[in-house]
């Protein structure tokens, strides 16, 4: 009595894995993309150039970071050194609305932090002054400060370059 039992168990327990196998084995139907969607077509072809040049998002180097008003910092290590660029809201370059900021991190190498100060360098950026030893694998703590010290904004960012 229990062999039928247990036959019976493992022929239907074969049966549903076979099913399963042929389940996963179905390929997924494919998403129509983005770009695909239609447009009117009632605007002339200059005209959605000149709009699209206009509206076209940039790329933020490093890591983005979005700001309560809606614009974006992008933070990242060049020539060893933090480098704060400010952004608008269509993520171009922009003019920094601080007066400078501090940076503290975790260094890999030694114990304890490290700490920089950002100064402005340019219009639209914040450049550190202490080398940044690689691996760039730490927790940045990011305060941004106005002209009279006091803190207008403060980050956790999560560098990975």
């Amino acid at each position: 009595m229990k062999s039928r039992i247990l036959a019976a168990f493992c022929v239907l327990t074969f049966s549903s894995v076979t099913t399963w196998a042929r389940e996963e084995a179905k390929p997924a139907a494919p998403a129509k993309p983005y770009a695909a969607q239609t447009k009117p077509a009632d605007a002339p072809a200059e005209a959605k150039a000149g709009a699209k040049a206009e509206d076209e998002m940039g790329v933020i180097p490093g890591v983005t970071l979005t700001r309560a008003d809606g614009t974006f910092l992008g933070l990242e290590v060049v020539n060893g050194n933090f480098k704060l660029t400010f952004y608008d809201k269509k993520k171009k370059p922009a003019r920094a609305n601080v007066a400078r900021a501090t940076a503290r991190w975790n260094a890999n190498q030694k114990t304890g932090q490290d700490f920089t100060v950002l100064n402005p360098s340019g219009d639209t950026a914040l450049v550190g002054t202490k080398f940044v030893r690689p691996p760039y694998n730490f927790i940045v703590f990011l305060v941004l400060l106005n002209e009279a010290g006091d803190v207008v904004e403060n980050y956790q960012v999560n560098m990975r370059q």
